[in-house]
């Protein structure tokens, strides 16, 4: 249980634990089996290259607690993730040196930006299990992507493609009106 204390400086602006993790969507929740899941990676980068799930699985787990923060008010604290750190796949996608941000592409059509500093952060992960378990369709699966510094709308679900870009290229909620940087604390929920 969190005190008054630490839930002070844990929990944002308008935002209100709970317990469970919510579910929240486009409305589609895409189908993607591990056997047939690939993350692609494209753009501006000197690697180019499909990566399948059992090349995944080869790659370094690591596990991230995090707090979840969504922009609908709610924080989760504590939601345990692993998977592969996103350093680990920047660094096989090799990145042009003028490359600043990235677009993560979900196989229900959504689309995420951020800057590629962002995803160089110790706690972002490409993940596959939550809570200990496989990470269920209805939250993403077989892999999402973990940004916990930023409202969860920046954490794509069911990703399946990173695109690498000199410019910034707003995403789904993005070019809707949602905050390009997203930082909960500042409380980036909308342009202004």
């Amino acid at each position: 249980m969190i005190d008054s204390n630490e839930l002070a400086t844990r929990l944002p602006p308008g935002q209100r634990p709970v317990e469970n993790l919510p579910v929240l969507d486009l409305g589609i929740q895409p189908k993607i089996s591990s056997e047939v899941w690939t993350l692609q990676l494209a753009g501006e980068i000197d690697a180019p290259q499909a990566i399948d799930w059992q090349n995944f699985m080869k790659l370094p787990q690591r596990e991230v607690i995090a707090d979840i923060h969504c922009v609908t008010h709610w924080t989760r604290f504590d939601v345990r993730w692993q998977g592969v750190a996103a350093k680990e796949i920047i660094a096989l996608a090799r990145p042009k040196a003028e490359v600043k941000f990235v677009v993560l592409h979900s196989a229900d059509g959504y689309t995420t930006n951020l800057p590629l500093d962002v995803l160089l952060d110790d706690d972002i992960l490409f993940a596959n299990q939550l809570d200990g378990e496989a990470v269920s369709l209805e939250h993403g699966g077989p892999v999402r992507v973990v940004v916990p510094k930023r409202y969860f709308w920046k954490s794509a679900k069911w990703v399946t493609a990173i695109h690498f870009h000199l410019t910034d290229q707003p995403g789904y909620w993005e070019v809707r009106g949602y905050h390009n940087d997203a930082e909960p604390f500042k409380e980036q929920r909308y342009a202004r």
